[in-house]
């Protein structure tokens, strides 16, 4: 039997864009999800947009007893900037102050903890039209939002976070087009990046001005950069990996500076942001209180077999190729490599070099295209899922056993939930969904997941 420590979290994480769904009446204002939807739809699986998400809107009571059924004592989800405040920085919506009032007070009479996100990829599309994450207006609004929420939703929220994987939307949105603006443009990407953590810095004063007590994060994607070998050359590249990868978030969010080597090489390329004096200072008196941590799969690199062309437009694989390695363990329904030390040597490289910071595994999870055909008996006997998580949570334990500071575990899902391009395609939830009639259902791994809480172990 592998325990946990007393007071070890389970539970699971969505976000307000991937569950809610749109209501008519609700004065819900456009994110750059629905305005994207609007005019590309063939840009989603199956033409399925954010409208029509997995009705958490509607369901949400029913909802929350299912995170009793399957065993949850924290549930981590996010608040609408768009539902919020329709325009970005205006009116108030008062339905949706009554919506998440609702939601989080059901959240807590369940006596399951409450971990609430302000931002998850849903930039209101009143602020795109302006310029985004680009202008530093974008920053302020977001301030004004993040206290607005302090103010409103302090009372029923244990734990806040600024923002949910902050480095994709730059990578997605700037360098590789797959979320909206889907530009190619280094300089814009860099300055979003900049930007998110200033304005991640000013949710943590002003969470810390409202209440000094509350513990305020931020949660990132740490994927550890393997070389391909131990060739100076690709240990080199899995080092300026990780430094574009993670450490352009990890560094300023907990030591409040931003790494040199970084810094550097953005300077090498002309592609430093702009700032304004007292920014940095900012930055560096307030950093997170704690982290939280989303793994999937690992990053290996190898060092670049060319030099890129002079008129290329800017990438991080300026520095470095991707590598796919012989032999790899493999998620057959999804493509994604599994490789369940990487949550080992996340953990370690927190304990040695962020000062053992105290941190939750915030996202881990299999995701299962067709998973319809593992259906026996009336549900879904998802085993592949339960030795998915038994073999990341064993290396996480070692972690603990050997100082690591993590305080819990939550899965990505508990509800299959609509994901960005992929729409349905990729099922992850501990609960069925069916999209037809909206009938949820306890898979396998739910009710392996309850016995797991209620044991603190397996």
């Amino acid at each position: 039997m592998i325990h946990f420590p007393e007071n070890f979290l389970w539970g699971s994480s969505t976000s307000g864009p991937q569950s809610e769904g749109r209501l008519a009446g609700d004065k819900k204002g456009d994110n750059t999800w629905d305005y994207w939807f609007s005019i590309a739809p063939e840009k989603f699986h199956n033409q399925v947009g954010p409208k029509d998400t997995s009705t958490f809107y509607t369901n949400f009571e029913k909802d929350l007893d299912l995170l009793v059924q399957t065993g949850h004592t924290a549930f981590r989800t996010s608040i609408q900037w768009s539902r919020l405040i329709p325009d970005g920085d205006g009116e108030v919506n008062p339905l949706a102050v009554d919506f998440y009032r609702k939601v989080f007070q059901g959240v807590k009479d369940r006596g399951i903890e409450l971990l609430v996100n302000l931002y998850h990829f849903d930039l209101p599309m009143v602020l795109e039209e302006q310029g985004g994450w680009v202008k530093r207006e974008t920053v302020l609004a977001y301030e004004r939002y993040a206290q607005l929420c302090f103010e409103l939703f302090d009372d029923l929220v244990d734990r806040w976070i600024t923002f949910n994987e902050p480095i994709v939307p730059v990578e997605c949105g700037y360098f590789y087009q797959y979320h909206y603006p889907a530009v190619i443009d280094a300089e814009a990407g860099v300055q979003v990046a900049y930007h998110t953590q200033l304005a991640s810095s000013l949710a943590v004063k002003a969470c810390h001005q409202v209440n000094p007590e509350k513990k305020i994060g931020i949660v990132l994607n740490l994927t550890p950069a393997y070389p391909r070998s131990q060739h100076p050359a690709d240990v080199k590249a899995a080092r300026i990996a990780e430094l574009f990868q993670a450490k352009s978030f990890l560094d300023p969010s907990v030591k409040g500076s931003y790494p040199e080597e970084l810094v550097e090489i953005l300077q090498k390329h002309d592609l430093l942001p702009d700032y304004e004096e007292g920014d940095l200072q900012l930055i560096k008196e307030h950093t997170v209180d704690y982290l939280g941590v989303n793994y999937y799969q690992p990053l290996r690199v190898a060092a670049p077999k060319f030099q890129a062309h002079p008129e290329s437009p800017f990438f991080p694989e300026y520095y470095y190729d991707h590598y796919e390695m012989p032999g790899r363990k493999m998620n057959p329904h999804r493509g994604w490599e599994i490789y369940e030390r990487g949550v080992h040597d996340i953990a370690k490289n927190i304990q040695r070099d962020y000062g053992n910071i105290e941190w939750i595994l915030t996202e881990n999870g299999m995701g299962v295209e067709g998973e319809e055909k593992f259906r026996q008996d009336g549900f879904i006997q998802d085993d592949y899922r339960i030795d998915f998580v038994k073999g990341h949570l064993k290396e996480l334990h070692k972690a603990i056993q050997e100082g690591a500071n993590c305080k819990g575990y939550l899965i990505w899902t508990f509800i299959d939930c609509w994901s960005w391009l992929n729409s349905y395609k990729n099922r992850y939830g501990l609960i069925e969904l069916d999209l037809d009639t909206q009938e949820r259902i306890i898979k396998k791994s739910g009710y392996w997941f309850k016995k797991l809480s209620q044991e603190n172990g397996f």
